[in-house]
């Protein structure tokens, strides 16, 4: 709204006071469409990386439950401890990627528990399925650091911020270079019309890649369901 607000008055006073020169818009293009389009770019990419680690991490965390599951010498309590501590796993890497926190520390000691778990229960476990296991679980680790990495280090601040000065100082430039092109007396609406199209158009832009850069804070249409990714869904 702040955007079109501006687009509006800087047109109205172009043609108020008859402002119009010729710019050449490729320049323009150049520096807000081209590093736009970068940044969509970049965090479609992101998603699409981090939708790849998610089922890595939970096609781990199956796996390691199937091959626990099928070690005849843990009892029932083991077993059922066993399924506490992924869900654990799965409850806190969910919870942790929804809240977008740096820090890991309850997905990292259910992560432990798990490995420790592995550990105590070596005469009950095994040796063959104890190393896959450990295989599995290094996947399951390199998966949650994955989408961890992911969720904390987004596309560079500073050109976002570059983008969206840009966008700002647009209609600065381009209202004028309309009123020249087109003429204020006969063609006003015109005037307004693309002025306004096209700064909507950016912005909208913008704003489709700052959400697709928060991908697991369920605010956006195009956010991860996270839940689809749980080891009990």
């Amino acid at each position: 709204m702040v955007v079109l607000a501006i687009s509006v008055l800087v047109t109205y006073l172009s043609i108020h006071f008859n402002l119009g020169y010729n710019v050449d818009l490729t320049l323009l293009s150049i520096a807000i469409v081209f590093p736009l389009v970068f940044n969509i770019r970049g965090a479609f990419r992101r998603r699409e990386k981090a939708l790849q680690h998610l089922s890595q991490f939970r096609a781990a965390l199956k796996t390691i439950y199937f091959y626990l599951q099928m070690s005849a010498s843990l009892s029932a309590e083991d077993k059922k401890k066993l399924e506490e501590i992924l869900e654990t796993i799965s409850d806190e890497a969910v919870l942790h990627l929804r809240n977008g926190t740096d820090r890991a520390v309850a997905v990292d000691t259910a992560m432990d528990e798990l490995q420790q778990f592995v550990i105590d229960s070596k005469d009950d476990i095994p040796g063959r399925i104890r190393d896959r296991i450990f295989r599995y679980m290094n996947d399951l680790q390199e998966g949650f650091e994955n989408v961890h990495a992911i969720n904390s280090h987004r596309t560079p601040i500073a050109l976002k911020a570059y983008c969206l000065v840009f966008i700002y100082v647009f209609p600065f430039i381009y209202a004028p270079t309309i009123v020249y092109n087109i003429g204020a007396t006969e063609n006003a609406w015109v005037v307004y019309f693309i002025v306004v199209v096209t700064e909507f158009i950016l912005i909208s832009l913008y704003n489709i890649q700052d959400q697709i850069e928060y991908p697991f804070d369920a605010v956006g249409v195009d956010d991860i369901k996270l839940e689809n990714f749980k080891i009990n869904r």
